[in-house]
């Protein structure tokens, strides 16, 4: 178990930006970087962090919040060297909004509910300097789209725009999925995108009203369903050659038996 004390900690921060000092002075490809070539980096960073959290794998997880304070320390360098910030002003900023949105530890306020303290940092952010001027306006545009929904939800929600009874979303999901069906019947592919768009939406909405995840939700079944396909194409392969020489009900035969397999079936040989 980790026992560093506080200034171990801060040692190694220390040598971690001295590490970076050096490596804009004498390695090229650091040299060369800027903030526009290291963005997309960033976000793929993001994405294997979150690959690590979803496999509860510590080890991983720790090399991944490695790399994203790498990339910190790196924006932080350049921002320095064009004197925009520096770490120091980094880090002072952040900590005066966590004291600013924590009143209820660093001020007079006593709150004691988690979701009361969601709506109070909500508002609080609303008040701030320089802030989000709207309650939906710190999103960023660039999030991928279920996550956005999700967040679009979760904030309107903090300001009490939410269902009274989570049970009723349900009716709602309804609502917008016979829609959608009904827009397919009518071969419009442009009211249909519509709908599709808004079944999601209060799908999201409603895994978000039962405290599920939907992008661990959704990427559970995309695991589920490539081991189950990995099977189906594994006996398709041995015992018909091929998809091309195989039926589809040669295919639902196999997905079939995927389901009804255990770990031993999917992930050995075919049987």
């Amino acid at each position: 178990m980790p026992n560093n004390s506080k200034q171990e900690k801060i040692k190694a921060f220390g040598r971690l930006l001295d590490i970076m000092d050096r490596l804009r002075k004498e390695c090229p490809w650091d040299r060369k970087q800027t903030f526009d070539t290291i963005r997309p980096l960033t976000i793929e960073e993001a994405y294997e962090l979150s690959e690590a959290i979803l496999e509860k794998d510590f080890e991983k997880i720790k090399k991944e919040l490695g790399d994203l304070l790498l990339h910190v320390v790196f924006y932080a360098k350049m921002g320095d060297e064009q004197q925009y910030f520096d770490i120091k002003d980094i880090i002072d900023a952040l900590c005066d909004k966590l004291i600013y949105r924590h009143p209820h530890v660093f001020g007079e306020i006593k709150i004691d509910d988690p979701n009361k303290v969601k709506e109070n940092w909500e508002k609080l952010k609303l008040k701030e300097k320089g802030g989000n001027k709207t309650v939906l306006g710190g999103i960023p545009s660039s999030l991928p789209p279920v996550i956005k929904a999700y967040r679009i939800q979760e904030k309107v929600s903090n300001v009490g725009f939410d269902w009274e009874n989570k049970q009723d979303v349900w009716e709602k999901v309804n609502e917008e999925i016979n829609e959608a069906i009904t827009e397919a019947k009518n071969e419009n592919t442009d009211k249909l995108e519509e709908e599709i768009g808004d079944a999601l939406f209060a799908l999201i909405n409603a895994a978000r009203l039962y405290g599920i995840d939907p992008e661990k939700a959704l990427e559970k079944t995309n695991k589920k369903f490539i081991e189950r396909f990995n099977f189906v194409e594994k006996n398709i392969m041995k015992h018909k050659g091929g998809f091309q020489q195989a039926t589809l009900n040669d295919m639902e035969e196999y997905w079939n038996k995927a389901k009804k397999s255990n770990n031993e079936a999917l992930h050995g040989s075919a049987d």
